[in-house]
């Protein structure tokens, strides 16, 4: 979950990361009125069925918004957004390809699509698979990795 708690980042066995974005139910209700506008009615029943769809009078919804495919070679197991005191945004993955890679969002990327890139790449972070990362929760620049060797790594991030 980013530090907004608007986006969720989740990570695949298919090498991927997803990237979901939280609509409030006003925004929902919008986006489903939108896409109905001109197909309201059943054709079977006759009825309007605009207002069930998506479960329009339920909580708000997550909607998959981007996709980094291929981010790693092997499945991602491990993915960890920098706290927002850490001031700066990246993303961070880890998997079965023993790498770590870190994103960033491009600034003039849509928030209901947003664009990454890859900041830096390590290869052989570890001697085996990159199980859990963690940045530092006041420290933008300290970021924790841990693997299958038995190791938790230290290391230092610079912009």
């Amino acid at each position: 979950l980013s530090s907004s708690g608007v986006r969720m980042i989740s990570a695949s066995a298919d090498c991927s990361l997803g990237i979901w974005k939280f609509y409030t139910v006003n925004e929902k209700r919008q986006m489903i009125k939108d896409r109905n506008k001109n197909n309201t009615i059943n054709n079977e029943t006759g009825e309007d069925d605009s207002d069930d769809d998506m479960g329009m009078y339920s909580d708000g919804l997550w909607k998959c918004v981007g996709k980094l495919s291929n981010a790693h070679k092997q499945p991602i197991y491990t993915v960890h957004c920098a706290p927002s005191r850490a001031g700066h945004g990246r993303i961070v993955s880890g998997g079965g390809d023993n790498s770590i890679h870190i994103y960033r969002e491009v600034i003039a990327s849509d928030d209901d699509a947003p664009l990454f890139t890859t900041d830096v790449s390590v290869k052989k972070a570890h001697d085996g698979d990159v199980n859990c990362l963690r940045w530092h929760p006041l420290n933008g620049s300290l970021l924790a990795s841990g693997g299958d060797d038995g190791l938790i790594k230290i290391w230092k991030f610079t912009q």
